[in-house]
């Protein structure tokens, strides 16, 4: 790979409402085209535009003729204005179709005049998708960072004022001045007489929208065998979910709100209405509200096409599937959900894909058309040329209240399965010889208390420019500050006695809630699809006592903020070749800053968890590829072109029901486990970040 080649992939990513021979890297590169590159509008002026936009840049990098000019008639069924939908059958199989192009392209450099020719001929949404999963899957194209999707589409994420505030001080401050940070405001979508916007901070965060667009781009449902069919999809489509909600519920509970009640009717009115106050990138329009009290109808559109009883089938045709213990494909083939297979294949029939479900045609696409429904409830037979509310797209839907009812029935559907299993046993819980003696969490700081945690307010700053259309932003930064949760760093210290020989274990992190909102103990059945990982890795285990110190920013669930939030261009860049390499794969994981529960002024107490389980019950085989450079996140995202690298269903060992009556029993019977009370203490002020 040449170094234009990257940059050009790179520029991509950039203002992507605007023309591709416009001006991009803060004003100091653009590409040169072939003239059969320029759309109509603009094929007779190439001569003027290009000069115009080739004036005092750094840089220009000319764009190969394409060998083969692609037809792109499949993608006019998706308007340039109209919004882009993964959850809807018709976009994605245009985005299959174009990822499927991307991946054929038979060399880099075709790849990026392939690219480049198709970026102003189709839906600047689908393009941005469909580029971004060929960039992250291509062979040749592992170097390449895929930009943040908050930073390609901020108006998807941020209140539409502060895009005037920032233009507005672009262009009175030249890139030379000093511009000040334009404020994102807090609690705009409701008032404090709304319930719901209690979790405002959790649901309308950048960072977790962000982290569903990416686990999504990752782990797409229709595209090419080797894009879709990754190693365990469905159960990480089940687990990655599954604990989104385990949070947002016990967000709830810091909050005093009781657990969400899953949508499992979809014919009663949905009291929760939203009003998200965002802008589509695309058409300008503020994505639709939902009001209080909505009844859901059948929608019928001309690309949507959606009855709710279809839906229902659906949903009793998978149940029946798991009250029967099997699944048939079209030719009435048996395949059993069993303890090891069962909840992957039960993953790719919820979020079906039709090149990996069982039987896509009986069992259907529940997730998506649930997401469907919901999202067009507003305008179900677009009487009123509506495009779908926040919970058609996946960089919106996290925000919206529904989001977590939906997926609270959804995650009813993998818990009956879970439940019809047997409960783990000993052989499967214990490692004989290996005792955890003691377990602390402990902030830093020398005169803090063991096991009290803390979580406040910060302000932070991400770079808006990258996505800022047809704007003076073109020279320079453009900062919008924001107010997050945050939790202070902390470290694990574990004393572990190993009665053995050197050996391998596995330590499992988690914490689990003790009380629910009305400050009523858990059962430990409630606990356990509470039960919030925090983090796993493996230790080394010698004989006699063993020290082990993790760090809290070093968990497999989270990514650190920096690549939530990093500023686009080289000149951002880290130097070093381990830290680069990081900093360009590591897009999918959680946000960091929400590692921790909000707690509460008073400190809310939780069950911190210890596991160190058998390492040769948990080691993977893994395949010969070359090792990613993100393995941080892989609780979540798993690794890339590797298998999830943990034999134990997702989870372990809260997945499944336990043979004791509560989590102190639990711990008391198998000397590998062990429990301590956590504190976690909200500090109820904003601090910037440094």
């Amino acid at each position: 790979m040449t170094n234009t080649d990257l940059k050009a992939l790179e520029l991509l990513f950039q203002r992507p409402l605007e023309p591709v021979f416009t001006t991009r890297d803060s004003g100091k590169t653009v590409l040169e085209l072939p003239d059969s590159f320029y759309t109509d509008r603009y094929r007779n002026d190439t001569e003027t535009v290009g000069n115009r936009f080739s004036k005092d840049v750094d840089l220009k990098i000319p764009v190969q003729e394409l060998a083969n000019i692609p037809n792109l008639d499949f993608t006019k069924k998706l308007g340039p204005k109209h919004q882009f939908s993964l959850f809807n059958d018709r976009h994605r199989e245009i985005a299959s179709q174009l990822i499927t192009l991307f991946m054929g392209a038979p060399n880099l450099r075709q790849f990026v005049s392939l690219s480049v020719y198709t970026k102003d001929r189709v839906n600047p949404v689908l393009f941005q998708y469909a580029y971004a999963v060929a960039i992250a899957h291509r062979p040749d194209t592992r170097e390449v960072p895929i930009t943040n999707i908050s930073q390609v589409f901020p108006s998807n994420f941020v209140e539409p004022s502060v895009f005037r505030d920032a233009r507005q001080e672009a262009s009175v401050i030249g890139d030379s001045g000093e511009r000040v940070h334009v404020d994102i405001p807090r609690n705009y979508t409701a008032s404090d007489r709304e319930d719901e916007q209690r979790l405002a901070y959790f649901r309308e965060d950048i960072g977790v929208n962000s982290h569903h667009w990416h686990w999504h781009l990752v782990y797409p449902t229709t595209g090419p065998m080797e894009v879709v069919n990754k190693d365990r999809r469905g159960e990480l489509f089940y687990y990655m979910h599954h604990q989104i909600l385990a949070r947002y519920n016990v967000e709830r509970f810091c909050n005093n709100l009781k657990r969400v009640q899953p949508l499992n009717n979809l014919r009663v009115e949905i009291p929760e209405g939203y009003f998200p106050k965002i802008l589509s990138s695309v058409n300008n329009r503020t994505y639709p509200a939902r009001v209080s009290n909505q009844l859901l109808r059948d929608v019928d559109r001309e690309d949507a096409n959606i009855e709710i009883s279809e839906v229902e089938r659906w949903r009793d045709r998978v149940l029946a599937a798991i009250d029967q213990g099997y699944v048939e494909d079209a030719s009435g083939n048996r395949t059993q959900l069993d303890d090891v297979r069962g909840i992957d294949i039960l993953g790719n029939m919820i979020e079906a894909s039709p090149v990996l479900s069982i039987n896509s045609n009986f069992y259907g696409n529940l997730h998506n058309q649930g997401h469907n429904i919901i999202s067009f409830a507003h305008d179900p037979d677009a009487r009123h040329l509506e495009e779908f509310g926040v919970m058609g797209d996946v960089t919106t839907a996290m925000r919206d209240p529904v989001f977590y009812r939906w997926h609270g029935f959804i995650d009813s559907v993998f818990n009956k399965f879970k439940a019809r299993l047997d409960p783990y046993n000993a052989s499967q819980l214990n490692f004989d010889g290996v005792t955890v003696d003691y377990i602390e969490a402990k902030i830093g700081k020398s005169n803090t208390k063991a096991n009290t945690l803390l979580t406040y307010w910060q302000k932070s700053s991400a770079d808006l420019a990258a996505g800022l259309d047809f704007g003076p932003s073109a020279d320079g930064n453009i900062f919008a500050s924001f107010t997050h949760l945050q939790n202070a760093p902390y470290t694990y210290t574990f004393n572990v006695t190993n009665n053995g020989a050197k050996r391998t274990g596995t330590c499992r992190i988690f914490i689990c809630p003790k009380v629910d909102e009305r400050n009523q103990p858990l059962r430990l059945e409630d606990q356990r699809l509470l039960a919030i990982e925090m983090d796993k890795f493996t230790v080394d285990l010698v004989p006699g006592v063993n020290t082990i110190r993790r760090q809290s920013t070093d968990s497999s669930v989270a990514i650190p903020f920096e690549r939530s939030f990093r500023p686009v261009g080289a000149d951002y860049q880290p130097k070093a070749a381990d830290e680069l390499a990081r900093f360009r794969f590591c897009g999918c994981g959680w946000p960091q800053h929400l590692l921790l529960p909000k707690g509460n002024a008073q400190g809310m107490l939780f069950d911190l968890f210890v596991m160190i389980s058998d390492y040769t019950q948990d080691s993977v085989q893994q395949p010969n590829t070359p090792n990613d450079a993100c393995s941080t996140a892989y609780s979540f995202c798993g690794l890339k072109d590797k298998l999830y690298p943990d034999r134990r269903t997702m989870g372990f060992p809260f997945d499944r029901r336990l043979p004791n009556a509560n989590l102190t029993e639990l711990v008391g019977a198998f000397g590998n486990m062990a429990k301590t009370d956590l504190r976690i203490v909200f500090n109820d002020r904003v601090i910037d970040k440094a």
